[in-house]
């Protein structure tokens, strides 16, 4: 069997740096990409055997993305590398088909002890949040969908698309409404949901699966 071959997407070139210094002893990089629409294009070009992605990137973030390869590829492993210890992420990372969640900052050292994890067939989530991801996967399914359902069809069209990494203008574009429009209906999201930052709206719509199955019914 010849050498792994890996994919690697992230949008700051630095750290695409770093994973090629982790993984190029080792593993062969077949692929860089730097947002998640370039994710998807560079799976379907270069048939990896493993993905190594962020999460947060423009244009499609990094679990959106898995999600979508996965349909086409359910084979492919991937590995999760975030700044982000939160519980949400890490559910939702595995959820879409992740084997792996890997902080960037334990990066050097778990990055390649959860890639022969996946490889022998297991899951690995970073030992800073381990245990409450297990206990939050396992409680998943007792919460509610807290607000969601009052929020009207326009609110989670631009909820989903500032989530996918859209900025106001092409939100605007694709909705057909001003910039000033959606930047009313983003604020009162915020509003509504209590939330104060994009990343807490981008966290809300992971959670309530918004950029999985779409939009629902109006309130």
């Amino acid at each position: 069997m010849g050498r792994l071959r890996v994919l690697v997407a992230d949008d700051q070139p630095i750290v695409l740096e770093g994973l090629r210094n982790i993984l190029m002893p080792e593993f062969e990089i077949v692929g860089e990409a730097r947002d998640g629409k370039e994710l998807l294009a560079a799976a379907r070009r270069t048939k990896c055997d493993m993905i190594v992605t962020d999460i947060a990137m423009p244009l499609l973030n990094g679990i959106e993305a898995v999600r979508r390869i996965k349909k086409t590829d359910p084979n492919v492993k991937v590995v999760f590398l975030t700044m982000h210890a939160d519980m949400v992420y890490a559910t939702e990372a595995l959820k879409a088909g992740g084997s792996a969640f890997v902080l960037k900052s334990s990066a050097g050292d778990e990055l390649l002890t959860a890639i022969y994890e996946v490889l022998r067939g297991r899951k690995f989530v970073t030992t800073a949040i381990a245990a409450r991801v297990l206990e939050a996967m396992a409680s998943r399914g007792a919460r509610g969908k807290r607000g969601i359902e009052c929020l009207t069809r326009r609110q989670r069209e631009v909820l989903k698309m500032v989530a996918q990494g859209k900025t106001l203008s092409q939100v605007a574009e694709t909705l057909h409404i001003s910039t000033s429009t959606v930047k009313s209906h983003k604020r009162r999201l915020m509003e509504e949901l209590q939330l104060h930052t994009t990343a807490g709206l981008t966290r809300y719509a992971i959670e309530h699966d918004l950029l999985e199955h779409g939009h629902g019914a109006d309130c």
